[in-house]
């Protein structure tokens, strides 16, 4: 991990503002980065007219961190119980597996069984809003259970349910995302303007790539300022190795780990100089005595592919599918020092290099240490004979990469260059850009998914740029009654109205976590709290 001394100690300058459904406006602080920080719409969240404050803070010279609370507990909100719904003798499909949102039939036969069993039980059509790529609607039905002002009354209602042979899970109805709630809504927003900010905006992983690290720990280790969670990562071991990131990585100018072919990433330039989103895909090749073979990964378990959008053989599919792990037998994956202390075990075979890319020996089982300064690559399934045949001791292997973004056009990280991934698009030329589909937030046949990852209040990170060049990194509490979240269309609402010309969704949920001063700052919605995540976004002081 990048590793930088904490140099000077933070200013607090704070400023409380209080909105009405009216523009905030810095007062008294003289300093340029509070004033831009505030001068934005209230956030639109609820009706019109919402109490809304706005706490800001100068971090650094050029570093604001803006608070802001919105609404309050709405009366409204009650806990519920949502019933698994199975396929029914009414469902198009008897034997599809139970789910949350199904075809209306089959809810309102699980409602009709319950009530016959004496449960408050009702069904409920969900329709979500259109997205860029999404035509939105119905999404199917629900089946809940009882109405409650507290958690623990929904969770005896949700025993009792079990007892009587159905299963569902406890919920809060201010995280369904109507329009019309009060909120709360806790939002936490760190603005770099890079004209007067002589720090450095990078993003780290920690000791290597296959383990996880709190975002706390890393802004810790690296004398941060400020930090929040990055990009999406492996989690389960059955999808690889966790800690892995779920997309392209690319740190200090390397690439350590392949996109999610035409996903959008995070360009962080020259240490936070500027930043940019934007498509990427690539190709990796490696050759030898003018042979070459296709490169299907970088530092991952080979075979598994986390979040899709690999090679057109991987199964189920080669496009970008979020939170699906693809599967290939036939993978040829290179590994470099950071991925860990010892590549994966497995069948195949494993190239070891030196430092200068001549192979040292061919591990018949694959996995183990690399040489100082060495990488390898593994093959496996019906690539294993070819890297035999061209992995002769002594031979120099060349692993060659090519990123490209979405113009087609070639892109070459310098070595101030860091790309985390990211998605879906949230706002792009300052228009809402959302877009769920394409980058794999649609399951099809699945409504259920989409409705928990999309169209839900969740925990959220996102990221940006505003027309002044700045860069804003947001996160959005959540899975409380405190700070009800966002959903994916609300996020994107939220970004605009916060000055993002183009805006896009990190990793969120349980991942989401903002660092300032040394502190934690908002609530990260694990119960067991802070989650090691793959990577983060460190916001350091200037070197001394």
């Amino acid at each position: 991990m990048k590793k930088r001394r904490l140099g000077g100690a933070a200013v607090a300058l704070g400023v409380v503002l209080a909105v009405t459904g009216l523009p905030a406006r810095a007062s008294a602080s003289p300093t340029a980065d509070t004033r831009t920080a505030d001068t934005r719409a209230a956030l639109p969240l609820g009706p019109a007219g919402l109490a809304e404050t706005r706490t800001t803070q100068t971090l650094q010279p050029g570093l604001t961190l803006t608070r802001i609370v919105r609404g309050a507990v709405d009366p409204a909100h009650r806990w519920t119980v949502e019933a698994t719904i199975p396929g029914g003798d009414t469902s198009p499909d008897p034997d599809a597996p139970p789910t949350t949102l199904k075809d209306k039939a089959s809810a309102d036969e699980l409602a009709a069984d319950l009530r016959a069993d004496g449960f408050d039980a009702r069904a409920e059509q969900v329709t979500t809003p259109s997205t860029t790529d999404y035509a939105g609607g119905t999404l199917g039905w629900r089946v809940r259970i009882g109405s409650y002002t507290s958690q623990a009354a929904a969770a005896t209602e949700r025993i009792r349910i079990i007892n009587a042979g159905y299963s569902g899970s406890v919920t809060y109805t201010g995280w369904d995302g109507a329009t019309t709630d009060r909120g709360p809504w806790r939002i936490d927003v760190l603005t770099v303007d890079p004209r007067t900010f002589r720090g450095t905006l990078d993003a780290a992983f920690g000791p290597d790539i296959e383990n996880r690290e709190t975002v706390s720990t890393l802004a810790t280790d690296s004398g941060a300022v400020a930090a929040v969670n990055a990009g999406f990562f492996v989690l389960d071991p059955r999808s690889g190795a966790p800690g892995d990131p779920a997309g392209i990585g690319v740190y200090d100018g390397r690439l350590l780990s392949e996109p999610v072919s035409g996903r959008p990433g995070l360009v962080v330039r020259d240490g936070g100089r500027s930043a940019e989103i934007t498509r990427l895909t690539w190709e990796g090749r490696v050759a030898a005595r003018g042979t070459t073979l296709p490169l299907n990964g970088v530092n991952r378990v080979p075979g598994l592919i986390r979040n899709c959008g690999g090679s057109e053989d991987d199964s189920p599919t080669s496009l970008p599918l979020h939170d699906v792990t693809c599967t290939n037998p036939d993978q040829l994956v290179a590994f470099t020092q950071e991925y860990g202390a010892n590549t994966p075990q497995g069948e195949g075979v494993e190239a070891v290099l030196d430092s200068r890319g001549r192979v040292l020996e061919l591990r018949s089982v694959r996995g183990g240490p690399l040489p100082s300064g060495g990488s390898s690559i593994q093959a496996t399934g019906r690539h294993v004979d070819a890297l035999t045949a061209l992995a002769r001791p002594g031979e120099r292997l060349r692993v060659e990469t090519t990123l490209r973004d979405e113009q087609d056009r070639r892109v070459t990280p310098s070595p101030g260059t860091d790309i985390v991934n990211a998605g879906p698009e949230l706002v792009r030329d300052g228009r809402l850009h959302v877009t769920p589909a394409t980058d794999g937030m649609v399951h099809q046949g699945d409504p259920s998914w989409y409705y928990g990852w999309v169209h839900k209040r969740n925990p959220r990170t996102l990221a940006g740029t505003d027309a002044a060049g700045r860069t804003v990194l947001v996160t959005a509490d959540g899975r409380s009654t405190a700070s009800l979240g966002l959903s994916i269309t609300e996020s994107a609402k939220v970004a605009r109205s916060l000055g993002l010309r183009d805006a896009v969704n990190l990793d969120g949920g349980g991942s989401t976590t903002m660092v300032a001063n040394g502190q934690v700052i908002n609530d990260p919605s694990d119960a067991a709290g802070e989650r090691p995540v793959g990577d983060a976004l460190l916001i350091l002081p200037r070197r001394s």
